[in-house]
């Protein structure tokens, strides 16, 4: 078989739809024959997250264009320039992140990672907004077939688009055993690169409005005035759009002392960064998967999410679930956890066990059936 597969968002995303990218290609890999080929299609600048060594059914082909100029091309102008121009004959083209670009005879597969656009529209940056109610209907019209992170997804894009049920398959992401329970005494290394000399309240994404950290800032200031714990609250990921109202949220809660932002943290430190955390919260508003979810709960850190979306499906039993958008909820389920240790241990011990059932292996054999069905 003769895969064609765009690695874009993996070489140059290092969260989000870039580890979900690279994750399944990774676990893809060892289920290709030596007949099989994949041509990854990489852009045309430089991608710091990609792999340095390939199997030798892999070839790398570049894109004539960086990736924003690329997608200006095929997604804004509608140029019809087949991408077995850069790929070569192809008996399938996996689309990973919303887009297809014009394909001239191989099957097509687009992945749908979630429809926040559409389903919460008001936390979105409007010009891109606009640009993908345009852009991803098309996509999904034109696809042979469609995937979904979560069950959530796929009932979202058959409800929004009138999707055939059967023309939409769910595959989900997985956690990496690199996530797992450490013991704290050899994590000092990562503690004092961060400066966590506190006990802290983890919270993992890109800071947009969508995650709801500025809810998230004010019910821990909240509940630390409240009960007096001695936790500080730590933020981790890139700045994304429309991010003002979370350091605003932080000044209006005088919280200036106990909310720290560590920006982007690298692959490597993330384990430990989880493992040194007393809590992880995450009470997003929507989500396609919810990958940090998934990542807290193998590392046995104790989870408060919302119940919207797809979370329940990751989280099961293991996590405290609250409504979204309900502040003294959110209020609640902090101080709850944060005083009684006792409840942090039951929900620490189980988190292992609910993401033991997500591997990046399941995924990809999931991915390669939906493969050999489009081929036929």
């Amino acid at each position: 078989m003769r895969i064609a597969i765009d690695y874009s968002p993996a070489g140059l995303q290092g969260a989000g739809i870039g580890r979900y990218t690279r994750g399944l290609v990774d676990a893809l890999l060892p289920l290709l024959s030596h007949e099989d080929r994949v041509a990854l299609l990489f852009p045309r600048e430089p991608t710091p997250f990609a792999r340095k060594h390939w199997p030798d059914q892999v070839r790398i082909r570049r894109l004539p264009l960086p990736d924003r100029y690329q997608t200006i091309l095929w997604h804004r102008l509608r140029a019809p320039l087949p991408v077995e121009l850069w790929t070569g004959a192809t008996d399938i083209f996996h689309a990973p992140n919303f887009l297809l670009p014009p394909v001239h005879r191989a099957k097509t597969l687009l992945t749908i990672h979630d429809l926040a656009f559409l389903v919460r529209p008001q936390y979105a940056f409007p010009e891109l907004r606009r640009f993908l109610e345009k852009a991803v209907p098309r996509s999904i019209e034109r696809a042979d077939h469609i995937l979904a992170d979560s069950e959530a997804s796929r009932q979202d894009a058959i409800r929004l688009f009138g999707l055939a049920p059967e023309r939409v398959t769910v595959v989900g992401a997985g956690v990496e055993p690199r996530f797992r329970v450490m013991r704290r005494e050899g994590l000092t290394a990562v503690r004092d690169r961060y400066g966590l000399d506190w006990p802290f309240v983890l919270s993992i994404s890109t800071l947009e409005p969508r995650k709801n950290f500025d809810g998230l800032i004010r019910a821990f200031a909240e509940a630390k005035r409240q009960s007096r714990f001695p936790h500080h609250l730590v933020i981790a990921g890139n700045k994304g759009w429309l991010y003002e109202p979370i350091f605003k949220a932080v000044e209006a809660s005088q919280a200036e002392q106990f909310v720290h932002f560590l920006g982007f943290v690298p692959d490597e430190d993330l384990p430990a960064l989880y493992n040194l955390a007393d809590l992880f919260a995450f009470p997003s508003h929507y989500e396609g998967f919810g990958l940090p979810v998934l990542e807290a709960l193998a590392c046995g850190v104790p989870v408060l999410c919302t119940n919207t979306s797809s979370l329940p499906e990751i989280a099961g039993d293991a996590a405290m679930l609250i409504p979204t958008n309900d502040h003294e909820a959110l209020v609640t389920g902090l101080t709850e956890l944060l005083t009684t240790p006792d409840l942090r241990q039951k929900l620490a011990v189980k988190g292992p066990t609910r993401a033991a059932q997500f591997t990046w292996e399941r995924a990809a054999r999931r991915l390669w059936q939906v493969y050999q069905d489009l081929v036929g």
